[in-house]
């Protein structure tokens, strides 16, 4: 019987380490994905910056061209205040050349604050692309990284799965069955009995439970339905008591009087 506990107690090790050891090889990918979506990002934010340059550049061509367009039209105003006749003519005329030449400098105004937003948003595009190579060398090392440990994983479930074949080999079919049975549903197949309690599910055993499974059988927990056992090695040693010096006394002889100048 106990070579039989110690195999279910083994196997349900492996179990436990294969699920931990898969789970981990479950959440590789997700390292990846989350070094993915940083780059990702960081490629968003340079290619937003690279496109409010272009709009910049795209406004500062359109200014220019009407900067140049009000210029052309005062220049052609004052061309014809040589040729006015009336003091009315020569205000209408005076008037549009100085709305024109107002609007040309409004609007160099304008490209002079499109100049500035050009630059913080280079220096913007700057920091941006330096987001994205620093972003797409830790996917490169994540990669690198996330690999070697499926590796190591591999290795380790395969040691694993060599270890649980041999010892489902030992153990009794429909037990195993069994055993399985209860590790789909609890999680875990088989829990030992510790101060007449499961450590499964942390329910008390009956006092004969306990007794049985202190002469070394194989029970079923009443409350979790875990295959139970109980291991001598983990009972904590009884205290030893410190002698009474009272009752280490009461068994001696008294002792003799010694006879005066002995």
């Amino acid at each position: 019987m106990q070579a039989l506990i110690e195999n279910l107690v083994k196997l349900q090790a492996i179990e436990l380490n294969r699920a931990r050891l898969n789970q981990e090889l479950r959440a590789l990918p997700a390292e990846i994905a989350q070094a993915e979506a940083a780059l990702a990002a960081a490629e968003r934010q340079s290619a937003d910056v690279s496109s409010a340059i272009e709009r910049e550049d795209s406004l500062r061509t359109r200014l220019e061209r009407e900067i140049a367009a009000h210029r052309k039209k005062a220049a052609h105003f004052r061309e014809q205040l040589d040729s006015v006749k009336t003091t009315e003519q020569a205000a209408a005329i005076e008037h549009e050349v100085q709305f024109a030449a107002a609007e040309a400098e409004r609007l160099e105004n304008e490209e002079y604050a499109s100049l500035e937003r050009s630059e913080a948003l280079e220096a913007q595009l700057a920091h941006a692309r330096a987001q994205v190579e620093r972003f797409a060398a830790e996917v490169d090392a994540v990669r690198a990284s996330v690999a070697a440990r499926k590796r190591e994983l591999a290795g380790k479930l395969a040691a694993l799965d060599a270890d649980r074949e041999a010892a489902r080999a030992a153990i009794d079919p429909e037990l195993l069955a069994r055993f399985d049975r209860i590790a789909k549903a609890r999680g875990a197949a088989i829990a030992r009995a510790e101060n007449q309690q499961c450590t499964g599910c942390r329910m008390g055993v009956r006092p004969q439970t306990w007794n049985q499974l202190r002469n070394g059988e194989l029970l079923t927990c009443d409350s979790c339905s875990r295959l139970l056992y109980w291991d001598p090695a983990m009972t904590p040693p009884a205290p030893q008591l410190a002698p009474d010096p009272a009752k280490a006394s009461a068994g001696r002889a008294p002792r003799k009087p010694r006879p005066a100048g002995a």
